[in-house]
């Protein structure tokens, strides 16, 4: 609909990619201003066609598409692609890319777009893209949906790297669904692996079935989420009509569903390419092969960063490393097999082969630049592609400079089913690949007793914020650790509370005082009445009441919350703890409940895990109970999360011998409070 002879139109480019797409499809020109078009017959209207239609292809000016897609609608047309941005003012008066979607939804017609590039269905042999896209892409394993029209345009001229089975511009989603096009994707044979190009997610509960399905078929999705500051929210709404959605919860709630969440367009494609090879880690880390003393040293220093563990070598590996490698070449992962270049290949291929053996390594690679050699015979691609065959273990070349990599021995590469990545994106994609192995499906159920539960729904119903005392109240019920705290008014009720307490204790201001350190309103490691009573009277300036608490032992601090997500539900956060919370933003998220192994995978996630495992003269943490502490309030969070707005326990201290809450913010449902969990009122170790 809308088929030209104007070079250059839309009209004219779909027409003429559809006419030279390899399916076996009728493709039927409707324009009132032709009577024949290519050498065949146009029609008028889509009315005029004798037959079903399977797809009515809308290449039309926005002031027509409510009109022509009324005409696919009434002529029953079976679903619709549709490439305008779909600006402008529908015949109601209301917005035209909403009358459209009620149109489109209405009629329960699929539609693909509006203001996207269309789709190419490799194995179907059908192009029905908005503009010039490549003639011919080799039909593979690898399904890309995205919401980006450049990107998938970038990614169908990157089909060198990527063979597809089907790519998906599904614009703004007019009718029809990320999550819709992925349960499409994952009952196809063909597909292995799904990458997503992700602005906003629009029906969560859908889309989390969709991952669920795939997760049942070992289809590991890949996805790549936009969004992470304010303005990216902000450039999506504009660009989508739809919200983008807090960045934490949406990447808790992809990774809850088994998605390998990147964070650039190279590791996207890098870890689609390694899955596409089709091979799944072995137990054990990554063994590596090097020709460079400097590029193995970077391989070691990325890897550390990057958390890609580099495992020793047994002691029968590392006596065939010492029979083949040059005298001075340590035995040791990574290996630098660089010596004198006499014999090279025979010692990369040994070297190698020794490798792969090693129960120690469950994913292998040569780091390599592929630059051009003379001599092919005894390039790399040689050595690679035997070494390979004779091995299940998954093989990739890392290049350590892109720019520099020989194209042709790529594709020989690629073609053997080796994956060429980038350095430190292939590292990444090489992480994904030994997450997917060590993931448990779903996640854990809560145990939160049903009455402490219940009652606490029926407090919060009132709305509100609790108070402090009532907060920790709350956390003990659901079995959170909590320092001993009384409220008080009057310099005499606060000796009684300290000596009921024991000695040591603190003395904090009740006033609603933002970084009440910052004011004075805190004062730590009173050691007897003399003291509670002094230092009562230098709080009552701030205000009569006061909290008396027991002193907490010494140790790291850590913050945990909830978040109200209104995409998602209740998200738990973990962070670094007292004042640090707002300076490192150091912190990382997931959808509850989580048992206390995944919450120490979360927790070790943070850059001040570091502290927890003992630094300088400080002995280790209770990591263990730490996790607890949090697996406990996740499950709070499953359990009641739907009635808070918020909740902030900050901070938390993890000592040698457990973990344990000191405050905690806790604001109902129903109160409009501040984002407690990115920016918390307290930060004092108490």
């Amino acid at each position: 609909m809308g088929a030209s002879a104007r070079r250059g139109s839309v009209g004219d480019v779909v027409f003429r990619q559809l006419v030279v797409s390899r399916g076996r499809h009728a493709v039927i020109p409707v324009n009132p201003r032709y009577r024949e078009l290519a050498g065949g017959p146009c029609l008028p209207a889509l009315g005029a066609i004798d037959g079903p239609v399977d797809l009515a292809v809308l290449a039309v000016p926005d002031a027509a598409l409510e009109s022509e897609l009324a005409s696919a609608i009434r002529a029953g047309a079976r679903s619709a692609a549709i490439f305008g941005p779909c600006r402008g003012v529908a015949s109601d008066g209301s917005p035209l890319v909403e009358r459209l979607g009620v149109m489109a939804r209405t009629a329960g017609l699929p539609v693909c777009g509006g203001n996207g590039m269309g789709f190419v269905n490799v194995e179907n042999g059908l192009t029905v893209c908005g503009f010039h896209q490549p003639a011919e892409v080799e039909s593979g394993p690898v399904t890309l949906l995205t919401h980006s029209g450049s990107f998938f345009s970038a990614a169908l001229h990157a089909a060198s790297r990527l063979r597809y089975d089907l790519v998906v511009s599904t614009g703004n989603e007019l009718a029809t669904t990320m999550d819709e096009y992925l349960d499409y994707a994952v009952d196809r044979a063909s597909t292995k692996v799904v990458g997503l190009f992700l602005e906003t997610v629009r029906r969560p509960a859908a889309l989390a079935a969709a991952l669920e399905r795939a997760a049942s078929r070992d289809i590991p999705v890949v996805a790549l989420k936009l969004g992470r500051t304010e303005r990216g929210r902000a450039a999506v709404a504009t660009h989508t009509a739809a919200i983008a959605g807090d960045h934490e919860a949406c990447s808790a709630f992809l990774e809850s569903h088994g998605v390998h969440t990147t964070d650039s367009p190279e590791e996207l494609v890098d870890t689609l390419e390694l899955f596409a090879a089709g091979r799944r880690a072995a137990p054990g880390g990554l063994g590596a092969i090097n020709d460079s003393g400097g590029e193995r040293t970077l391989l070691i220093d990325t890897a550390d960063e990057l958390g890609v563990p580099l495992p020793s070598v047994a002691a029968d590996t590392a006596a065939r490393l010492v029979a083949v490698l040059d005298e001075g070449l340590e035995p040791e992962n990574p290996v630098d097999a660089w010596g004198t270049g006499r014999g090279a290949n025979d010692v990369f291929e040994s070297s190698f082969l020794a490798l792969a053996d090693d129960q120690n390594v469950g994913v292998l690679a040569y780091v390599v630049d592929l630059t051009p050699e003379e001599d092919e015979a005894a390039s790399y691609v040689g050595v690679l592609t035997r070494t390979s065959e004779k091995t299940t273990k998954p093989v990739t070349v890392l290049a350590s400079l892109a720019a520099a990599v020989d194209p042709g021995q790529a594709g020989r590469l690629r073609g053997a089913g080796i994956p060429v990545l980038g350095s430190r994106t292939g590292l990444l994609a090489v992480r994904h690949l030994l997450d997917h192995r060590d993931r448990r499906p779903g996640r854990e159920p809560s145990t939160v007793a049903a009455p402490a539960a219940a009652r606490w729904a029926s407090r919060l119903e009132r709305g509100g914020v609790l108070e402090a005392t009532e907060g920790l109240e709350l956390l003990a019920d659901f079995g959170i650790p909590v320092v001993a705290t009384v409220a008080c008014a009057g310099r005499d009720a606060a000796v009684e509370a300290a000596g009921s307490i024991g000695y040591p204790v603190v003395l904090k201001t009740a006033a609603s005082v933002a970084h009440k350190s910052d004011v004075g309103g805190v004062v730590l490691g009173l050691a007897d009445q003399d003291g509670v009573a002094a230092a009562y009277d230098r709080l009552a300036a701030l205000g009569p009441e006061v909290l008396v608490q027991a002193m907490a032992p010494d140790g790291v601090e850590i913050a945990v919350g909830v978040l109200a997500d209104p995409q998602f539900g209740p998200v738990v956060v973990v962070a670094a703890g007292g004042t640090l919370v707002e300076v490192l933003e150091d912190r990382y998220a997931a959808l509850p409940p989580i048992d206390a192994d995944a919450a120490e995978r979360l927790l070790r996630r943070l850059r001040v895990a570091r502290l927890l495992d003992g630094h300088r003269s400080r002995p280790a943490a209770a990591v263990a109970e730490a996790a607890s502490v949090i697996a406990s309030v996740s499950a709070l969070a499953a359990a009641i999360g739907d009635r808070l707005a918020g909740l902030d326990i900050n901070p938390i201290i993890v000592g040698t011998e457990g973990a344990v809450a000191v405050d905690a913010l806790v604001i109902a449902r129903d109160d409009a409070g501040p984002d407690i969990v990115k920016s918390s009122e307290e930060g004092e170790r108490s």
